[in-house]
């Protein structure tokens, strides 16, 4: 295991809404975890039925609180497996390998921000809240689900200011008007988004025109582009490596550098965890992650290696 890697103990398990668990870790020996910052995620490593998981969960405890790391699980009838088995395998006292933590999302100063959570989206907005709540910032929410059963820490949300949170039940009050929300806002204020992708498609679109330092948005799965259509075989080296290999139009970079024996760190393998970012020597990324800015994609000086591929015939990596 790497120093990044902990074995923890599960220490305390509670369902928070419907379909929602929250997981309580801790070392074994009770000592300090390292210190994160709102919108830090960790990767919790298990196995089912003989298939190994990696999934990446948002912390969602309070960032002082040195002993503990809390995520909080849906339960996704629909998913691949692993929300399952967490629910359905997981017991206090078990231990867990557990890697982190890793922010992509990390809070920014503003003099003003508007926050929009849609379900489970809300894990790593809470920690943000407490911080901007603390600073007596500007600040508002709207939190959306299904229905209040399904909308997990709403009551400690509102805890934190009943007058700057709106709590949308779609069920009762149909699908949130994004682009009147957005078009309320001003050039001062600065908006964190997660929650589904369709919401987050909508986000984008409402907010295309903006400078990438006021919109920030995390995803839980790959950003659908319909980039996977135009994939072409390329050439990679591997520069540290002195390897040179052919890329084909069904392999990842990652994979064959994995075939080579190329150390290059990874987790979600979907291009939304960013451990497996690489530094661009020479050559253009395709970038189809869901990590980098649009001026990080357009500056070309890094790559996901697990679902970016190549614009150009060669690629050299700093690997």
């Amino acid at each position: 295991m790497s120093e990044r890697d902990f074995e923890l103990v599960i220490t305390r398990m509670d369902v928070v809404a419907k379909g929602v668990l929250r997981l309580t870790l801790a070392r074994q020996d009770e000592g300090e975890l390292p210190p994160w910052e709102p919108g830090a995620h960790v990767d919790l490593h298990f196995v089912s039925n003989g298939v190994e998981y990696v999934r990446q969960y948002s912390l969602c405890g309070r960032v002082s609180d040195r002993r503990h790391w809390q995520v909080a699980v849906l339960r996704a009838p629909d998913g691949r497996g692993g929300s399952a088995h967490i629910h359905a395998a997981f017991s206090e006292g078990d231990t867990l390998r557990v890697t982190g933590p890793r922010n992509n999302f990390p809070l920014v100063a503003a003099p003003r921000y508007l926050f929009i959570a849609g379900g489970i989206g809300i894990t790593p907005i809470i920690p943000m809240l407490a911080e901007v709540s603390a600073s007596y910032a500007d600040w508002r929410l709207v939190y959306c689900g299904r229905s209040a059963e399904s909308m997990a820490f709403s009551d400690d949300v509102v805890a934190l200011g009943s007058e700057r949170v709106l709590l949308h039940e779609s069920e009762t009050s149909g699908l949130l008007d994004l682009p009147s929300l957005i078009a309320e806002t001003d050039s001062g204020t600065v908006v964190y988004c997660c929650g589904p992708e369709s919401m987050l498609r909508a986000i984008d679109e409402c907010c295309a025109s903006w400078s990438d330092d006021r919109i920030h948005v995390e995803r839980f799965t790959r950003r659908e582009d319909g980039s996977e259509d135009s994939a072409a075989a390329f050439e990679v080296e591997f520069a540290r490596s002195c390897l040179v290999a052919t890329v084909p139009v069904d392999r990842s970079i990652l994979a064959v550098a994995e075939e080579l024996g190329v150390d290059i760190e990874s987790s979600c393998q979907e291009g939304v965890c960013g451990s497996c970012e690489t530094k661009v020597i020479c050559g253009i990324p395709d970038h189809r992650d869901s990590v980098l800015s649009e001026k990080e994609r357009a500056a070309g000086q890094t790559i996901m290696v697990c679902v970016s591929r190549s614009c150009s015939a060669r690629l050299v990596l700093d690997a």
